[in-house]
């Protein structure tokens, strides 16, 4: 009897742990090979569920204060701030572009989704508003009158630089110089967005929209940042050198820089990195740490390190709201012009305490990769011989490694990681790409798991690829020949291809 009892606990045993387990998570091994370890030993979570792209590294994991701090940070990035004084996560406005990280970065760092209609509140809609003119070389951001990331919402009784319901969005047919279609015969489709924004949206009189041209950029990925961080200024600067030799890059690394090589955002210090253009060289100063700042508008009390303790508005804005009569209910006994000092001083009061910051900054910094998965399947493997021939490489640099004094996270230091990128901004020649003339190589880790966590497939700068295979066939310009080689192939070749790159 008690042996059947014990094989009907077993029994049972078994069933709940087959029952519980996820067939895409792939269990740590030590017979893996190094390249399932996507973000290093430390870096690397094997998770492919829903909650793929919010796991700690390993390195936080290990550590009970990261931990507590990393957690800490998670919650930051879930909340919404709110405009009122006094509260948990005050700070909000007076204008801003979205409530929450989250907000902005659904899913924790999958790309958002592509909408047809320009709403913040809009759970799936990630996208930021670039105003820019499109008859000058360099397509310069209008900042007189606009932030470099277009606010479109506003704490009463503010008004938004742009209000949302004049903002269209409108996606296009476009047909190639092929048709649509593949060597084979077979038909894709491609589109593309046209924004455009009302005159009587625009909050300045002034302001002649006609003489403008809008855009939008989805928001990117923000696991692995630590990672990409932890790349050394070196490594990027020759990556940069050996791709010039190839006549790749169009002579720029980073932001635009002089003939030295230098980045005028950090001058003499480090080559961009972060963002579609490569604005942004460090995570310090990079997309989380100064989204606190220019999304919601909160200042952080840590100015001698973020160096942001004014408000993300211009001057322009300062003004026209300084003449507002409901403002000017707000500021009892000011004059316009007192107003107007009030709005642009540079000694604000602070409202994100700096242990908040740096807990935040753990979280951001130490989201892991997940792991690669079915590496050692035939076809994936035959995906990836197609993805080393057609040239893709040359630009999706498969591995780095990290440098060996990362003093932030010391723990991912010396780390092979598998992020396929270059880090470096290409022209891909595409129909109408807004301000996005070049742009920064996606990094290609975890992106195969997008419809596992976020639900879609959307993929570019503006989300204008629907899946994978559009994306590519999206390239052109450096990019073309690469391209060309994936529209020649077979369709069993072309799936895997796909599959390769699903599984990294």
């Amino acid at each position: 009897m008690k042996l059947i009892t014990k094989f009907i606990l077993t029994t049972v045993c078994m069933l709940i742990i087959s029952a519980c387990s996820n067939n895409n998570e792939p269990s740590v091994k030590a017979e893996y090979s190094e390249e399932y370890y996507a973000g290093g030993k430390n870096g690397t979570a094997f998770i492919a569920s829903s909650f793929a792209y919010k796991q700690p590294m390993p390195a936080i994991e290990e550590n009970n204060t990261l931990y507590k701090q990393f957690m800490r940070g998670e919650r930051i990035s879930d909340k919404s701030f709110v405009a009122s004084e006094d509260m948990a996560y005050s700070g909000l406005g007076p204008v801003y572009i979205r409530k929450s990280c989250i907000a902005c970065h659904p899913s924790y760092g999958g790309h958002s989704q592509r909408v047809d209609k320009y709403d913040s509140n809009d759970s799936r809609c990630g996208y930021l508003l670039m105003i820019y003119n499109p008859n000058e070389p360099n397509l310069p951001l209008a900042t007189k009158y606009f932030t470099g990331m277009t606010q479109t919402r506003a704490v009463s009784p503010f008004k938004p630089p742009v209000n949302e319901s004049g903002i269209t969005i409108e996606w296009k047919d476009y047909v190639d110089e092929y048709g649509n279609k593949y060597e084979d015969g077979t038909t894709y489709s491609l589109i593309y967005p046209k924004v455009s924004i009302a005159q009587d949206a625009i909050l300045f009189d002034d302001f002649d929209m006609s003489q403008h041209a809008a855009s939008i950029e989805a928001t990117i990925g923000i696991y692995g940042t630590g990672l990409l961080d932890a790349i050394s200024d070196e490594d990027l600067r020759a990556q940069w050198q050996e791709e010039q030799t190839r006549g790749y890059c169009a002579g720029v690394i980073g932001a635009d820089i002089d003939e030295t090589g230098k980045n005028p955002y950090f001058p003499g210090l480090h080559p961009g990195r972060f963002t579609y253009l490569c604005t942004r060289a460090t995570l310090d100063n990079g997309p989380g740490a100064n989204a606190i700042w220019n999304i919601t508008n909160v200042i952080t009390d840590l100015p001698e390190r973020t160096g942001r303790s004014e408000l993300y508005i211009t001057r322009e804005y300062a003004r026209v709201m300084s003449l507002d009569a409901d403002v000017q209910t707000i500021y009892p006994g000011l004059t316009s012009q007192e107003i107007e000092d009030s709005l642009m001083s540079k000694r604000q009061k602070p409202e994100m305490s700096a242990e908040d910051y740096e807990a935040f900054m753990v979280w951001h910094r130490g989201l892991a990769v997940p792991a690669a998965r079915n590496l050692d399947d035939p076809t994936v493997q035959r995906g990836k011989k197609l993805f080393y021939e057609t040239g893709c490489v040359a630009c999706h640099r498969p591995s780095w490694t990290t440098r060996s004094n990362y003093t932030p996270l010391p723990s991912i230091s010396n780390q092979k990681i598998y992020p396929y990128t270059d880090l470096l901004r290409h022209n891909l020649e595409m129909k109408e790409p807004g301000r996005v003339q070049l742009c920064r190589t996606t990094p290609l880790w975890g992106k195969g798991l997008m419809q596992i966590v976020s639900g879609h497939t959307d993929r570019l700068h503006d989300l204008r690829a629907r899946n994978t295979a559009e994306a590519i066939l999206w390239h052109g310009g450096e990019a073309k020949q690469a391209k060309e080689k994936f529209r020649k192939m077979s369709k069993e070749d072309r799936d895997a291809l796909i599959k390769f790159l699903d599984a990294i």
